[in-house]
């Protein structure tokens, strides 16, 4: 469709789901890059007033937990390593500061858009130790265990991964069956379903009678995802809809998958919000142990809370909107961010805040 098929479809979305909207139904967006989207056109502003959107914890810089946060900032501080991180990471705020600081303190530390360009900074600066901070869902894991890999292929010694990768299933399986959660439909994240496919989903409608739809980024094709929503929803029928074939196919991709067995096994991880999930992170096996930045440098991981006036985590969960946070917008912006929610590129504090989303859906009558 061109832009002006783009927006007819979407007013139509519009009416549709004005249409068929009978009572109060919550969703989710689960993913952070969906709640950018949903920010950036406006969304929530035509929804009706029947149709609330929340926010899940799939940012991946938001759930990272402050103990974990608190670790590699130590391991940044080794001067015997060079990090390499993505960008988003760099003002995540720690118990001492962020890597941003450390950085202009004299710490090497490096920004990247991907594992692979770590792995050329260790190839061609081979007296260094160049460290990749692995923070990512089922998306990027990926490329980091292709990473490894080649490293392995290369003989490369001097390359290893501070590994935080999480996958996303398990994480909403932990959201649903927690205490004071109460959400009626998902949209599911459109980048991890290419790789993971349908069927990780199945349990959503199976179990916990929820329904869940596979979106795109673009707005008519989160509207579309909507609309399903609303329809299976007020059908009394949960099931879970792909809305987004173009790109996700229903066994996913089998290669990426494959890589992420080879190289990764399930382990336990904590997730901001949601606490430690059995199962829900990515453990070196044992073949690609020496890999593993946090036994190569005994780095030291110990449980901290910090930002106490924070609600990051209730937020991530969808019980509370930023703007519930005594925090949100005074002490904490982007220029000054107490929180991860509030730094990063997905991060629903910074959505809220950059599309003052809140203030814009009460001007038009919304609670």
């Amino acid at each position: 469709m061109n832009r002006d098929d783009d927006k007819k479809y979407f007013h139509l979305m519009v009416e549709r789901l004005r249409e068929i909207s009978k009572r109060p139904i919550k969703l989710m967006e689960v993913c952070g890059t969906h709640t950018m989207a949903i920010g950036k056109s406006g969304i929530r502003t035509v929804l009706p007033v029947e149709i609330e959107l929340v926010s899940g914890p799939g940012c991946p810089v938001c759930v990272t937990a402050d103990s974990d946060i608190d670790a590699f900032m130590g391991l940044a501080r080794d001067h015997r390593v060079t990090l390499v991180t993505y960008g988003d990471m760099m003002r995540v705020p720690g118990s001492a500061g962020s890597l941003a600081e450390l950085k202009a303190e004299g710490a090497d530390i490096r920004v990247a858009y991907s594992s692979l360009e770590a792995l050329a900074f260790a190839r061609s600066e081979p007296h260094k130790e160049i460290v990749f901070l692995g923070v990512g869902f089922e998306t990027t894991a990926p490329a980091t265990a292709h990473a490894v890999k080649s490293a392995v292929a290369e003989g490369l010694q001097n390359f290893s991964v501070y590994n935080l990768h999480k996958t996303v299933p398990l994480a909403i399986r932990a959201l649903l069956a927690g205490d004071g959660v109460q959400i009626d439909g998902l949209i599911l994240p459109g980048h991890v379903s290419v790789i993971i496919g349908e069927a990780p989903y199945a349990f959503i409608a199976d179990e916990f009678g929820v329904s869940g739809a596979i979106a795109g980024f673009e707005p008519p094709e989160i509207m579309a995802a909507i609309v399903r929503l609303a329809g299976d929803i007020n059908a009394g029928a949960p099931r879970i809809s792909n809305i987004y074939p173009k790109a996700v196919k229903p066994e996913g991709n089998v290669v990426a998958q494959g890589l992420l067995d080879e190289v990764f096994a399930p382990g336990d991880a904590e997730w901001r919000g949601l606490g430690v999930i059995p199962g829900s992170g990515l453990d070196f096996r044992e073949a690609f142990t020496s890999f593993d930045a946090a036994k190569r440098f005994a780095v030291e991981r110990r449980e901290v809370r910090l930002h106490r006036g924070c609600s990051c985590g209730e937020i991530l969960k969808g019980m509370i909107k930023p703007s519930d946070c005594p925090l949100f917008g005074s002490l904490c912006t982007p220029e000054r961010p107490i929180g991860p929610c509030m730094v990063s590129s997905e991060g629903t504090c910074a959505a809220y805040f950059l599309y003052n989303d809140d203030a814009n859906i009460v001007e038009r009558g919304r609670p």
